[in-house]
């Protein structure tokens, strides 16, 4: 695992609220070094949506709890312009990736952060983006 501040994408987030098990034990390895998660807005959102969706009260609280305990990063500025950047460079490769990865992958570049994520097939296109993912064995 990586010494690395991270930034903690929707798969991984839905991983850890159903307690998958490796998820789990990297979270925890995770939290001992940095003392909190870090996710972005846009996840946030991806997460709300669905639990409100299937009018999960329960989850909804659990994961209100878990937002108050991290650190959630808002989009700004540089995310957008780096954004666009770098959609830019992955349309001009006929690589595109949807919107709400780009986003999560530019508040990461930004701010300096790995992202987590089992969706390396996406995550892996953006340049200069460093990927982990912690549902695979380190």
């Amino acid at each position: 695992m990586s010494d690395h501040e991270a930034l903690i994408d929707t798969d991984i987030l839905s991983a850890l609220m159903r307690r998958d098990l490796g998820a789990a034990d990297r979270a925890r390895s995770y939290l001992q070094t940095h003392g909190h998660l870090t996710f972005s807005i846009i996840t946030r959102y991806e997460i709300l949506r669905g639990l409100k969706a299937k009018t999960a009260t329960a989850q909804l609280a659990t994961f209100d709890a878990l937002c108050r305990a991290s650190a959630v990063l808002p989009l700004s500025d540089a995310v957008v312009e780096t954004a666009s950047d770098v959609y830019a460079v992955l349309h001009r490769a006929g690589a595109l990736v949807p919107d709400a990865d780009l986003l999560i992958a530019s508040t990461a570049l930004v701010h300096g952060l790995v992202v987590v994520t089992n969706n390396t097939s996406h995550f892996s296109r953006i340049p200069g983006l460093t990927v982990l993912n912690w549902l695979r064995p380190a």
